[in-house]
């Protein structure tokens, strides 16, 4: 229909349409969901019903409607943790109690069958992680309920043994379904995937021992047997926390300990865990096992700790055992030219066709420290949590989905009116700094050199060299063998490049505070929030940068939308990504633009930036630079890297370890 002629004085406004018709009408009139026309076709039929009862001088039609109370005491507890619902848990509980022999079935039973559907949603896309956070809550009170029947339980099996009850220690564990230890490897901060594990297993009744971030090898070791634990959780964020869990992985299994290994956090994948962790200490006692998200910790921990454990383990060793094999096959299938030839195919750009950007308006450092999260709002990319899948993919599209679009809402309005406190309150802040200064590529055309001053250039006396690393996997077109150095013109071109770190402050301190009062879900909110901030403070500056501090780009005019697009010319990669994937390249640009000292960021041993939110990067301007992923490496390139770098070799390896296309030493 095109067109429609209507009666203006019987129409109703938008507000005054009956809720549930109204969201059929806008079904079918949008197109949300394959059913619409059925949806309305029944709602149609009802109305005819009702009209022809009023017509007989009755009231509506009756319609039954079936509700979830109406279900079984343990599918209404699965109800209540898939939607996050606490208003009824205890009578629910209570209800399944009466059912089962003794408390801990209610656990095992109808407690963690909603918590695996749970997983099985959000596995699917079709819940979020803060959800996650909510059913775990419902988790936790559920247990709480049932805990001092598992109390009684166990005082009488003690009097059925003939002891007394009362010389048995106030803090006796035995009720908990398992103890697990939490840490983040040395030298990483990142802590809010670990965080959102420890309250899943605290909520399924785990006593969970979290050690906190920046963790040594030798205090997960020595916290494990502090706390007689059953099971050993390693988290990292940057790349150098894979090599570290690979260190704490040996020493578990030099020092005898016989605790499973759980594996987790953004850098980490099931082939790292199969190829470099398992082979260090995997056993059917002592598994390695890769967690993918926090969903599914619980199911693994349960498994581990279960009677069906040793047919679990097996069957994660045979997949494992398959991966390592495919991986190594992939390696001798897999063709690499030498470093000589990569740089034989570099990329060529023209410099005189197309010139480098023009001198910066302002060279040399800038600090940024008046930039509000306000200002910073419509940068943020929402699509953080909210994905969703074709037709609806992305922020806001997925809102109109028709199994995640009524959640992904409410997870998108909580964090509306947390944002909106943080800024009413000021309980964060942005601060951060840029670096524009001339710079030239190496006379080898691998690595970039900088220069403080414009004189500095004409005297050839560079202030630092960032160096870069090269493509060398074969490709199967014509394209080159990129490296960031190709974006940058040789002596003779008057070139620059840019630098910034930018981070979010208050984060850790407003952490504690909902720590304090036990709300979980506001706790990793406000850490989610805080990472939404500092990406959308660096997309902010980054446009700042094109079109005021460097101003090559002033006539720029994209929207919000087209900027996280990258529709713009030039790039900003950040060290220890695919384009640049050293790590070590950070403490360079910490000592050309003194990050710590102008905007407060700190790095660990690891090169993991403090505070977690925050964000680092090189500005390249010329329009031909683009990303790309440098992927694996032979030896003859880490040699002449490590060279460059004056850095021993071993140590380069180390830091490169997973680009690497061979085995270290």
């Amino acid at each position: 229909m095109d067109v429609g002629i209507v009666n203006a004085k019987e129409m109703l406004s938008v507000d005054e349409v009956e809720p549930e018709l109204r969201k059929v009408a806008e079904d079918l009139i949008f197109n949300r969901s394959p059913d619409a026309t059925e949806a309305m076709l029944e709602m149609t039929k009802k109305e005819k019903e009702a009209i022809e009862a009023r017509k007989k001088g009755g009231g509506p039609a009756k319609v039954n409607k079936k509700s979830w109370r109406d279900l079984e005491p343990k599918k209404r507890l699965e109800h209540a943790l898939v939607n996050g619902i606490s208003e009824y848990v205890d009578a629910d509980v209570e209800a399944a109690r009466q059912e089962c022999s003794k408390p801990l079935e209610v656990i095992e039973g109808p407690l963690m069958d909603g918590m695996n559907v749970v997983g099985d949603l959000f596995g699917s896309g079709k819940m979020f992680l803060p959800q996650v956070i909510k059913s775990a809550r419902v988790m936790k009170k559920a247990v709480a309920y049932l805990l001092p029947f598992m109390e009684e339980e166990k005082r009488l099996n003690i009097i059925a043994k003939g002891l007394d009850p009362e010389d048995f220690k106030e803090d006796d564990d035995s009720n908990y379904a398992g103890k697990v230890l939490m840490a983040t490897v040395k030298g990483d901060v990142h802590d809010i995937g670990k965080n959102i594990v420890a309250v899943v297993l605290g909520c399924n009744n785990f006593k969970v021992y979290d050690i906190g971030v920046m963790c040594s090898c030798e205090m997960i070791l020595e916290k494990a047997k502090e706390y007689g634990v059953d099971v050993i959780g390693l988290s990292g964020l940057i790349t150098p926390s894979l090599d570290e869990m690979v260190v704490v992985a040996k020493e578990l299994s030099k020092g005898g300990f016989k605790q499973p290994l759980l594996i987790g956090g953004a850098t980490t994948s099931k082939m790292h865990t199969a190829v470099k962790l398992a082979p260090n200490y995997f056993t059917l006692d002592h598994p390695v096992i890769h967690v993918l998200d926090a969903s599914r910790s619980v199911t693994v921990v349960s498994s581990l700790l279960g009677e069906a454990k040793s047919d679990y383990v097996e069957d994660i060793q045979e997949e494992y055992e398959e991966m390592r094999e495919d991986y190594y096959a992939g390696l001798e299938d897999r063709y690499f030219l030498t470093f000589e030839q990569a740089k034989q195919q570099r990329k060529v750009i023209d410099f005189d066709k197309r010139p480098p950007a023009p001198t910066p308006n302002k060279l040399g450092i800038s600090v940024i420290d008046g930039v509000s999260i306000e200002d910073v709002v419509p940068y943020i990319d929402w699509t953080w949590e909210l994905r969703g899948r074709y037709p609806n993919r992305g922020y806001p599209k997925i809102f109109n989905d028709k199994s995640v679009g009524e959640e992904a809402k409410k997870l998108f309005d909580d964090a509306q009116r947390m944002m909106k406190e943080i800024i009413a309150n000021g309980t964060m802040n942005l601060k951060g700094v840029v670096g524009l200064f001339p710079a030239n590529r190496s006379d080898d055309g691998e690595d970039v050199d900088v220069f403080e001053t414009e004189a500095a250039r004409e005297a050839g006396s560079a202030s630092a060299k960032f160096c870069m690393l090269r493509q060398q996997a074969e490709k199967e077109s014509d394209d080159p063998y990129l490296s960031q150095a190709d974006f940058i013109a040789p002596k003779g071109y008057n070139d620059y490049i840019g630098f910034f770190a930018v981070s979010c402050f208050g984060c850790d301190d407003l952490v504690k505070k909902y720590e304090g009062e036990n709300d979980d879900f506001s706790k990793i909110m406000a850490q989610a929030l805080a990472d939404r901030f500092v990406e959308a403070f660096a997309e902010y500056l980054h446009r700042e940068i094109r079109i005021d501090l460097w101003g090559y780009a002033k006539g720029e005019s994209l929207n919000e939308a087209d900027l996280l697009k990258i529709k713009y010319d030039g790039i900003r990669p950040a060290p220890g990504y695919p384009s640049q994937p050293d790590h070590t390249e950070k403490a360079t640009m910490w000592n050309v633009v003194k990050v710590k000292e102008h905007a407060g960021i700190e790095l660990s041993e690891s090169l993991s930036m403090m505070p977690a939110a925050s964000v680092s990067a090189l500005v390249f301007a010329h329009p031909e630079s683009e990303y790309f992923a440098v992927g694996q490496i032979g030896k003859d390139q880490v040699e002449s890297y490590a060279k460059r770098k004056d850095m021993d070799l071993e140590k380069c390896e180390r830091w490169l370890s997973p680009i690497l296309n061979y085995e270290r030493d």
